[in-house]
């Protein structure tokens, strides 16, 4: 390989970094193209450089990019979870440096892969990127935000692979691209031409020709699909309940009457809804707790008789000896008779926001507690749900993910495979502002529709709300911080994609073969015999 001189090799990770964030949903409009190129800075950087050197331009890059793709962190802990602005500078840090590490870890054994047997190296990386991603979704409770995939959520000519890979096969394909662009700069200046030609940019444009057939084919035969399927009027209620005034108790009657008064407006279009959603825990309040709010509430769903799915908070007495209170952060599902017909518990929790880990830990939970207790909603931290089983509304079967679990495949995917035939988003993004971070949430939730041939319906407090097509078209979307409601025809389809059957396994299929890989590297001396 022919490395960068030293002083360059770090602008150029740096580069590459703040080309990733300039391509993440919540940038310029239209920069997502950058994502198919990004990464040929960090190549650049990586190769020839010594794993140490590499690792370092990776941290660089990831650093780079997850303290500008991430900034709105300080929004959510500092402007709303009420935390210092000199903690919430450092969460930021320390998440950013936590995801940086995943990327140090790619570039320094990118490198040394390299080094020994480059065209094995060059196809490493792509293996390896995916691989890594997986343990980052995994480790800690995971945290997969924003992987690469997500960037082309306004193509959807360019991820219908994902009903058999997953967003991972997205992610492959850009890194590979990554690859072969930087391989053909290498191709300016190496001697060894025709072997780096025959042995990966030949066999890897043979590998991407059947990939962009298959999403051609795909896109117009799922639209076919979707044209003759039955189909469920569906209307999102978006309140718009600021953040800071959503638990007031004053604030309880009004955000009930602003609900209410969406809902009416949307039962009486041309097309009224079957089926109405409200975001996550868009009633502020426990209804044991509040008999006369409770009682407001199921008699407006029983005079108009609809089904009605909203997030709300519950809490439940443990069977447990000590008999404490066990919260659930919940999505009810009342029928036209206004009785509650079904629940969903979020599985899913978010650290810190929803639950203190390590709370019960000596030394650490002590130390934790009274830090983040202003993140966590209510008095004792929520308790998380089990069951993977969709809502049963007559003629659907609804797949419920509240907030941040969109974010999440697996959970999509058992629902679906569970019998889910339309999955329905519950969240609640005023946490974010006026940041990048709704659109960023946006855009995950469109490959869970792609993945799963799922029609999506998202309902959130401040936005966005939107329906999502199974071919992962966005029908409509709302804008942020608007009182609104949006309605739309939502193709109610059952069959299950190869994703929901195995395909669900292919990121640990990417990592397995990144492992082979280096195996294989590391039986080559260095500069072998398909060295660049």
């Amino acid at each position: 390989m022919h490395p960068l001189p030293r002083q360059f090799a770090l602008p150029a990770a740096v580069l590459s970094g703040l080309l990733l964030s300039l391509a993440a949903p919540g940038g310029p409009d239209n920069f997502w193209p950058l994502a198919w190129a990004a990464l040929v800075p960090l190549f650049a950087a990586v190769a020839g450089a010594s794993p140490r050197q590499a690792a370092f331009s990776g941290l660089l890059c990831g650093l780079a990019h997850y303290l500008s793709l991430l900034y709105w962190v300080v929004i959510v802990m500092g402007r709303y979870g009420n935390l210092p602005l000199a903690v919430s500078l450092l969460a930021l840090v320390l998440l950013a440096l936590y995801m940086a590490l995943y990327t140090a870890a790619w570039a320094g054994t990118t490198a040394w892969a390299l080094r020994r047997h480059a065209v094995l190296g060059l196809w490493t990386g792509p293996f390896l990127w995916v691989g890594l991603d997986v343990l980052r979704a995994r480790l800690f409770s995971g945290f997969p935000w924003q992987d690469l995939g997500y960037s082309q959520y306004q193509a959807p000519l360019l991820v219908q692979n994902a009903d058999i890979t997953g967003h991972h096969g997205v992610t492959l394909h850009i890194v590979l691209v990554n690859a072969m662009v930087f391989a053909l700069f290498c191709l300016v200046r190496a001697d060894r031409r025709r072997r780096l030609a025959a042995f990966f940019l030949l066999p890897a444009l043979l590998f991407l020709l059947p990939v962009a057939g298959y999403n051609y084919w795909r896109l117009e035969q799922v639209e076919k699909e979707m044209a003759a399927a039955q189909s469920l009027p569906v209307a999102a209620i978006q309140g718009n309940i600021r953040q800071d005034l959503k638990w007031s108790p004053a604030m309880q009657e009004e955000t009930l009457a602003i609900y209410q008064e969406l809902t009416d407006q949307a039962l009486a279009a041309t097309d009224p809804p079957r089926l109405v959603l409200w975001p996550e825990t868009a009633l502020p309040f426990y209804l044991a707790d509040s008999p006369e709010l409770a009682d407001r509430f199921t008699d407006f769903i029983g005079n108009r008789s609809l089904w009605l799915l909203s997030g709300v908070p519950d809490y439940q007495r443990s069977e447990e000896p000590d008999g404490r209170l066990r919260y659930f952060n919940s999505a009810f599902l009342f029928g036209p008779d206004g009785l509650l017909h079904d629940r969903y518990d979020k599985r899913h929790l978010v650290p810190f926001g929803e639950y203190v880990p390590l709370r019960t830990t000596p030394l650490v939970g002590p130390l934790l507690s009274p830090l983040m207790k202003p993140l966590v909603e209510t008095i004792g931290d929520f308790t998380p749900g089990d069951e993977a089983r969709p809502l049963d509304l007559p003629g659907a079967g609804l797949g419920v993910l509240i907030c941040y679990e969109s974010i999440f495949p697996e959970l999509a995917r058992s629902m679906v495979a569970n019998g889910a035939t339309l999955l329905v988003n519950l969240t609640n993004d005023a946490w974010f502002g006026r940041s990048s971070a709704p659109r960023q949430h946006l855009s995950m939730a469109v490959l869970r529709a792609v993945e799963n041939r799922r029609a999506l319906a998202r309902a959130a407090n401040t936005g966005i709300s939107g329906f999502i097509a199974p071919s992962g078209r966005l029908l409509t979307a709302s804008p942020l911080f608007e009182t609104t409601w949006l309605a739309a025809r939502l193709p109610v389809l059952s069959g299950k994609t190869l994703f929901v059957a195995i395909g669900h396994h292919f990121g640990l299929l990417c990592l397995l073969l990144a492992m082979a890989l280096l195996a294989a590297s590391s039986r080559w001396r260095k500069n072998g015999p398909a060295g660049i």
